[in-house]
């Protein structure tokens, strides 16, 4: 699982540790990873998912040690708020290759030990998408964009898999507070403030939809998954509703 050492990914091995699961936990910071794996009795590896050699060799130690992979978890990201006329470039790129660009490279170099689990019984990838890949949020456009990517990634390895015994999941939370994106208090937008989520509560709705075989689940379903809806058949409503939700000046 990557991206593990803090918020939902912290949160996610925790309950697949809880539940029988053992991990191997991908981030950058170590010291977290140690402390996390230490207390859950899982493994490390040190990876930037968004260097593809990085990842390549990452995945070679893994598979070496754990010909299958039961379950591979994409949730390594980093926020890029600020909209494209204020963000930095370099963020632009970057936030494409860690939210985007870091699952495809994860899962393409896992591919051997996902098919290997298949064929015992069954695998599966679930990527740790958002509302903001259905949904375009102007105050943080780079983010969104990465985020539709990464949705398009998902349905499209999902028809590639299918077949195989290979299940493809998109979890897709709303604001959810955590260290590395702080919601509550930052948010301009009190309504929107009200519903913002703790990471157990992703971390579950990433199990059941392994579980119960979910191709892709909204957590909360109310009020994201009828703004999802609504951003297809009328954007224009959605995007003056966006015009006016903003982080607050000096959070960004």
């Amino acid at each position: 699982m990557t991206g593990a050492s803090s918020g939902i990914g912290e949160a996610i091995a925790r309950l697949l540790a809880e539940k029988g699961w053992l991990c191997v936990l991908v981030a950058r910071r170590e010291d977290r990873l140690r402390a996390l794996a230490a207390e859950i009795k899982a493994e490390v590896e040190l990876c930037d998912v968004a260097d593809r050699e990085a990842v390549e060799a990452t995945a070679a130690r893994i598979l070496e040690r754990h010909p299958a992979v039961h379950l591979l978890v994409n949730n390594a990201g980093i926020p890029a708020r600020g909209s494209y006329l204020t963000v930095d470039p370099e963020l632009v790129r970057r936030v494409m290759e860690v939210n985007y660009l870091g699952g495809v490279w994860c899962t393409r170099a896992l591919l051997p030990g996902l098919r290997w689990a298949a064929e015992a019984g069954g695998g599966h990838v679930v990527n740790l998408v958002s509302v903001a890949g259905t949904t375009a949020f102007a105050p943080a456009g780079a983010y969104a964009a990465s985020k539709h990517a990464q949705l398009a990634f998902s349905r499209s390895l999902a028809a590639a898999l299918r077949g195989s015994g290979i299940a493809v999941h998109a979890v897709l939370p709303g604001f959810v507070e955590t260290e590395g994106f702080p919601q509550k208090g930052v948010l301009k937008s009190r309504l929107l403030g009200r519903f913002v989520i703790q990471p157990p509560r992703v971390a579950e709705a990433v199990l059941g939809a392994v579980e119960k075989g979910k191709r892709e689940v909204t957590v909360p379903w109310f009020p994201y998954r009828p703004i999802s809806i609504l951003q297809a058949l009328a954007p224009g409503l959605v995007a003056r509703f966006a015009n006016v939700s903003d982080y607050r000046p000096g959070s960004v």
